[in-house]
């Protein structure tokens, strides 16, 4: 009986202790669960990883760049999404509502500009770099105390007008004080109609031209301003053609133009100042010489070697009267073999034409080689480079002659 009551006792208690483990599992399971969440904290997915940081929990697909940048209006918090030393852009640029910093874009008081004021519209036309001009051969300043003569293009607007005016160093409110003549558009035509088609021409006249007589012996010197075709050698064998002598003559227009027409308003203007007639004979070979000249230029791709050209038959025709076309071509050829220049046969012809018109004009050599110095210095090689070569061909004949008559 004893026995059966102790075996009753043991089974009763692995009851109850059987009864006490399965109340106990519930709870005993949670801190499992709760430390399996910490140890997946410990080591993130990449995509947690990448949320990392952010306030808050977002949606996916809501996570922003680095910093937070990119997002307008949207401070991130603190400083730390800035990105170090608060660095941006260069000059800011991309920042929306913040103004980037003078220097960088952005023109302003002080602030950094391309080299000449790039994109800027010129305040001065007459400092412009796009002005087109050479050198210029007037070193002494022309002032109203000079008495010089001026010519305006009559078609010239008041701005227009204005500008030429400052190029020409000339104050306007001093205007009056000049002696002032206008070359108008139908005198361009008139002179030059010949030479130039209508569009050319154009139907208004612009460039202008400040003339003063000088000393003798000053000979013909020139500046030119905005003028893009003709050059200073062009118009001095023009002017010299026209028997202008001893001036100081500046060229200017409101905006870069071919020039032609500007030796209309120069030969104008001498004729009054001086009270010596220019011949219409003078002034249709001068306009024909520089129309010519500024023609080869184009074709030949070389101003100087043309100034040169011309000059030099030029003076060939004048000092040793060559009057015949086959005398001229025979003269054209050498020089062309001289300064290695190839003309069309369209082109002789009309140099031909050219120099037959000089010939008929009582020119004077030793005027025309004073008047432009500069250029008959540039050229006088040529003459005597011919004179030694001469001397070396007939030096060597004269070997060959003695030879010969040796053997008699």
């Amino acid at each position: 009986m004893k026995k059966k009551v102790i075996v009753w006792i043991l089974a009763g208690m692995m009851l109850v202790s059987s009864f006490g483990v399965q109340a106990e599992s519930p709870g005993d399971a949670a801190p499992a669960e709760t430390a399996g969440e910490q140890e997946g904290a410990a080591a993130p997915t990449a995509d947690d990883a990448a949320g990392a940081g952010q306030p808050g929990e977002k949606p996916e697909g809501d996570a922003q760049p680095e910093g937070g940048a990119g997002q307008p209006g949207e401070k991130p918090e603190g400083d730390a999404a800035q990105p170090e030393g608060d660095a941006q852009p260069e000059g800011g640029a991309g920042q929306p509502g913040k103004k980037p910093q003078v220097g960088a874009d952005q023109p302003g008081d002080g602030a950094a500009q391309p080299e000449g004021g790039a994109g800027q519209p010129e305040e001065k036309p007459a400092n412009s770099d796009a002005q087109v001009s050479e050198e210029g051969e007037v070193t002494e300043p022309i002032t109203k105390e000079d008495r010089p003569y001026l010519s305006l293009g009559a078609n010239l607007s008041e701005e227009q007008r204005a500008t030429v005016l400052e190029l020409l160093g000339i104050n306007p409110a001093e205007l009056s004080e000049y002696d002032v003549i206008y070359t108008t558009i139908d005198e361009e035509y008139r002179y030059l109609g010949a030479y130039l088609s209508s569009d050319i021409i154009g139907t208004g006249s612009l460039s202008s031209v400040l003339v003063v007589k000088r000393d003798p012996g000053n000979g013909i010197n020139i500046t030119t301003k905005n003028i893009s075709h003709c050059t200073i050698g062009m118009y001095k064998n023009a002017l010299i053609t026209a028997g202008l002598t001893d001036a100081d003559i500046i060229v200017a227009a409101p905006f870069p133009v071919s020039g032609t027409a500007a030796l209309v308003g120069a030969m104008k203007a001498y004729a009054v100042m001086t009270g010596e007639e220019v011949s219409e004979e003078s002034m249709d070979a001068a306009l024909n010489e520089l129309v010519l000249t500024g023609d080869l230029a184009e074709s030949i791709g070389d101003s100087k070697q043309v100034e040169e050209f011309i000059a030099y038959l030029k003076q060939q025709i004048v000092e040793n009267h060559l009057e015949t076309e086959e005398e001229i071509r025979a003269a054209i050829e050498e020089a062309c073999d001289k300064l290695d220049i190839v003309l069309s046969e369209s082109e002789i012809q009309q140099v031909i034409s050219l120099l037959q018109k000089i010939g008929s004009l009582d020119l004077d050599i030793d005027s025309i080689m004073n008047q432009a110095k500069d250029l008959y210095d540039r050229i006088a090689g040529y003459a005597e480079e011919n004179g030694f070569w001469d001397k070396i061909v007939a030096f060597f004949n004269a070997i060959i002659d003695f030879f010969k008559n040796l053997f008699r």
